[in-house]
């Protein structure tokens, strides 16, 4: 018996949902295929309609199903986003008032992390992109284009961590913890100061060191927070925003 079957549902629905969940791993669905049509899984689970599409819907709000519509539509097979791990936390944030700074420090401890990982890790292929992203923030004329290398840096330091368990935290505290998202802004010498340090970064994950990668990289983090402290001192109790779920993906 699975850890899924035997956990204990609240009621009817959950229990099929956890059912249906565990049908879709077992048979290594992948996403976009079908799960079968309404009528042959009431035929399957022998429960009332009512009550399979409430557990229809607890999966697709979990992105693991996606309810099509339509003579084309059906039930069909996804694959969670990290908008959903964001938008759960961040609703949990936000009624335990837990404020943004938190946020800010929960990320501070998971990208040096990454980063020392990433130094014992990392490929050719890594290095060579971390490498190329650095250039492109040196390059970036405005801060549209700096704020998405910026991101896309992060990013990568994550995958070439090669863990997968702390890829998935800092993805979704990275989301949270956006600085634009809360009106931050940067101006050109702190752009500049910000490919100084990436920079830093890639040359000890280059060098393999993982004291100085970890080092550089929590220093680099800490600058947001202190950048916050100066600046946008009205961020600190301000509680986590909640995050917006995205459209449903299928890839």
């Amino acid at each position: 018996m699975s850890s899924i079957e035997t956990m204990i549902p609240k009621n009817k629905s959950e229990h099929v949902a956890q059912l249906l969940l565990e049908r879709i791993i077992t048979a290594n669905l992948e996403p976009g295929s079908s799960f079968g049509t309404e009528a042959d899984l009431l035929q399957q689970f022998s429960v009332s309609r009512p009550t399979l599409r409430e557990s229809l819907r607890i999966l697709e709000a979990q992105g693991v199903l996606e309810l099509r519509p339509g003579p084309k539509g059906g039930i069909i097979v996804t694959k969670p986003g990290m908008d959903v791990l964001a938008h759960a936390l961040s609703v949990y944030l936000r009624l335990h008032g837990v404020p943004f700074i938190t946020v800010l420090k929960a990320r501070e401890v998971i990208e040096p992390a990454l980063a020392a990982e990433a130094a014992s890790a990392r490929t050719e292929e890594d290095l060579v992109r971390l490498q190329d992203s650095v250039d492109r923030l040196k390059e970036a004329t405005t801060e549209a284009e700096f704020l998405k290398e910026n991101r896309r840096f992060h990013s990568l330091v994550a995958e070439a961590s090669q863990n997968k368990v702390l890829m998935i935290f800092w993805s979704t505290i990275s989301i949270l913890a956006s600085g634009e998202q809360h009106g931050i802004t940067y101006t050109s010498t702190h752009q500049h100061h910000v490919a100084e340090a990436h920079q830093a970064i890639v040359d000890a994950i280059r060098a393999g060191d993982e004291s100085l990668a970890s080092e550089r990289m929590g220093s680099h983090v800490q600058e947001l927070q202190h950048l916050v402290r100066k600046r946008y001192q009205h961020l600190l109790s301000r509680a986590t925003d909640v995050i917006p779920r995205q459209g449903r993906r299928v890839d």
